[in-house]
């Protein structure tokens, strides 16, 4: 009994993973989504209500039923623009960074 005892003590127990070197990645990882949810918010609006009054009814002088259909596909071609871009950093956010081929360490 003595045996069963000592022998369940002398093995090492798994330890919980430490997830403390992976804390910088989230958190970039979380501010990169949050500039991106904050891109995605502002530049489409801004663009749209832009580009109505300044462009299409300032400057081209359309009516405001023309300037409405173009500022919204001002606005869609943005939020398309933000996706890539997205999806650009986000694909390279956990790449390293390359090196130029000519230099040497």
């Amino acid at each position: 009994m003595d045996n069963y005892g000592k022998s369940s003590l002398a093995q090492p127990t798994p330890m919980a993973p430490d997830f403390r070197g992976n804390e910088s990645s989230l958190v970039s990882a979380l501010k990169t989504l949050l500039f991106f949810t904050i891109l995605m918010v502002t530049v489409p609006i801004g663009l749209y209500f832009a580009s109505k009054a300044y462009i299409f009814e300032g400057s081209m002088q359309m009516s405001s039923s023309d300037s409405y259909f173009y500022a919204a596909i001002v606005a869609v071609l943005a939020v398309h623009v933000v996706l890539a871009l997205f999806v650009y950093v986000a694909w390279n956010e956990g790449s390293p960074p390359k090196r130029k081929e000519g230099k040497h360490d």
